[in-house]
């Protein structure tokens, strides 16, 4: 699947200041780092870069040189009117404009070529073209739906890339809800084999991931993140957004650590965070560490209503010094139950938050 590169999501900020009390230290340089994938830019020219990760795919090489070598065939094949007319007539006369691969084909070289609104118009005739297949062949096999989700993902990620953050996120939670979480250890396993990278990418190239769940679920986290966090770091206080950031930030961690770091500035800047559903999908041990530490005086003793229905209990009831023993005591208690849910399967944590919320994390877009 050809999809927009997120490789800066985490790093696009700059963190004014780091928390003394932190165990851990951030590696020297960490801000610098655009991407930890094993990767190679593999575009001449002015051609853009696609970035590929070698260990999920071995045949990267050759994959990516078939599709230099098609488009080029492309542009010379319509770079004169007579060469352009006998090949509109072969393909009339082959029909095409069936063939799934060539369309397939089409809407990658589209979207290389930062159409992204003549890319969307191509995936809806993608989608037409599959539902047409399925109905003839009566059946939904595990190719063709693969072939669905390749055509929602490009959609999503044509609209992020045309700051169409609400669609972008709409057709990415279409996606998770139809995958099933792999196994996070699994997962990490992978993740330890990529190489930090310090070298600055211009944030307009191009990734080619397998079209598995594997690969799919953690680009769906990425770009949902990538879509929130512009709304969660502006000016204005968005306590929704900064705590999905929060949420979704888990995921690949610590590549993320230095957003999380700028989240707790804004945080300890506002004086108070309001986001319910804390303790019901933040599991990271460093962030719940992070947390505790706020509510000290040390921390600035940050107001925290990170539990169910906190708000109304102190909004409707006379605050007396019983009240808000009872409220950090609860704060208490939930925390050590955290703690006890950080071996939990990250993935499937994130996959039932994206399941669970999906209303709301599209009614927290523009």
């Amino acid at each position: 699947v050809l999809i927009f590169d997120l490789s800066s999501v985490y790093t696009d900020v700059e963190v004014e200041r780091k928390h003394t009390h932190k165990k851990r230290k951030l590696a020297d340089g960490r801000e610098k780092t655009m991407s930890s994938d094993d990767e190679d830019m593999l575009a001449k020219g002015r051609g853009r870069h696609i970035v590929v990760n070698k260990a999920e795919m071995p045949g990267w090489a050759e994959t990516v040189e078939h599709f230099r070598t098609a488009r080029e065939s492309w542009d010379l094949l319509h770079s004169h009117q007579s060469l352009e007319t006998e090949f509109v007539k072969i393909c009339s006369a082959w029909k095409t404009e069936m063939w799934m691969w060539f369309r397939i084909f089409l809407t990658d070289m589209i979207i290389y070529q930062g159409q992204y609104r003549k890319a969307l118009s191509s995936l809806a005739l993608m989608s037409s073209l599959q539902l047409q297949q399925n109905q003839i062949q009566n059946s939904l096999s595990s190719s063709s739906s693969l072939e669905t989700q390749r055509a929602i993902i490009q959609q999503a990620s044509c609209h992020y890339a045309l700051g169409e953050y609400r669609m972008a996120c709409e057709k990415l939670l279409e996606v998770v809800s139809g995958l099933m979480p792999q196994n996070h250890e699994a997962v990490k396993s992978s993740e330890e084999q990529r190489k930090p990278r310090g070298k600055t990418r211009k944030g307009n190239d191009l990734r080619l991931i397998p079209c598995t769940s594997k690969s799919i679920l953690p680009f769906c986290l990425q770009l949902m993140l990538a879509c929130f966090k512009l709304r969660a770091f502006t000016d204005n206080r968005d306590d929704l957004a900064l705590g999905h950031v929060i949420v979704l930030l888990q995921y690949d961690w610590p590549q993320g650590e230095n957003l999380f770091l700028k989240a707790v500035d804004k945080i300890c800047q506002q004086g108070s965070f309001q986001y319910e559903n804390f303790f019901n999908y933040v599991t990271n041990i460093d962030m719940l560490e992070e947390f505790a530490y706020l509510r000290t005086t040390e921390g600035g003793r940050v107001q925290l209503e990170l539990l169910p229905n906190q708000g109304m209990l102190i909004k409707h009831h006379t605050v007396t010094r019983g009240i808000t023993k009872g409220v950090k005591e609860d704060f208490r208690l939930a925390m050590e139950r955290q703690v006890s849910r950080c071996g939990e399967n990250l993935l499937t944590v994130l996959h039932r938050f994206c399941i669970n919320e999906k209303i709301i994390l599209v009614q927290s877009l523009p």
